[in-house]
């Protein structure tokens, strides 16, 4: 078979396992792709320090969650940053919400998926992206903390790549907030076990904050920010054709 395996899928069409696809191929996507980090880059230039927050998108308004995410976007807005999600519902919505209603700033970094995924009303900002790996440098890039609320696997995924970012130095030790001691304890029991096994070593337990408290989280990336950080207006006015509106 010509060195390739056959695969027969159930709808009956073979499928060939072969190597990289061709050169014009590649090239194309590698220009989608830079076409997708520029837009992002222009449309962020201006827009000031950042507080991502991750979580689910299958929350609904009644859930606790989802009024401890809006309650976390009024404080981020009362404490000058911009409150940044991946724009969609659940958690998502909430904090733009929270930031929305206070009078603040609001951005999503969205994500063309086949369900769950539709743009919440309260943004200033909506960027669609087609490739998560874009969308998740956008919602680091600009952000001096971050805070994890309950979720799944999207978020599991948000929260250890940022958590490996900070431990390798590969980004400043910016703070990391894990929100919700009953749903994230068994994941903490794990990070102990991590720790015992060696795998991990105890000094890294400490760049995260596990709490219930909302404040005790703002006062924690607050201090961070106070203690590391002098707020700086930007002169310049445009940056790739992008105005900067803040001046």
């Amino acid at each position: 078979m010509n060195n390739q395996e056959k695969i027969i899928p159930s709808g009956g069409h073979p499928l060939f396992l072969e190597g990289p696809r061709s050169r014009w191929f590649e090239l194309v996507f590698i220009f989608k792709v830079i076409r997708q980090f520029l837009i992002g880059f222009r449309k962020l230039h201006f827009i000031g320090p950042c507080i991502t927050v991750f979580g689910s998108a299958r929350f609904k308004e009644e859930n606790q969650w989802y009024e401890a995410a809006r309650q976390f976007g009024q404080k981020i807005a009362e404490a000058g940053f911009v409150t940044m999600t991946g724009g969609g519902p659940g958690i998502m919505e909430a904090a733009n919400r929270g930031a929305f209603e206070q009078g603040g700033f609001s951005v999503g970094c969205n994500i063309v998926l086949p369900f769950e995924q539709q743009a919440n009303p309260y943004l200033h900002i909506n960027l669609l992206f087609e490739h998560f790996f874009v969308r998740k440098v956008l919602l680091t890039k600009y952000s001096y903390a971050f805070i994890i609320m309950p979720g799944g696997f999207g978020t599991m995924d948000e929260l250890f790549e940022t958590l490996t970012l900070v431990q390798t130095k590969s980004i400043q030790g910016f703070p990391i907030v894990l929100f919700g001691k009953s749903y994230y304890l068994t994941l903490w029991q794990y990070l102990d076990q991590m720790v015992d096994s060696g795998t991990i070593s105890k000094e890294d337990l400490k760049l995260v904050l596990l709490t219930d408290e909302i404040d005790e989280a703002m006062a924690h990336i607050k201090k961070f920010v106070g203690d590391n950080y002098t707020a700086r207006p930007r002169k310049r006015l445009w940056w790739l054709l992008e105005h900067n509106k803040q001046t």
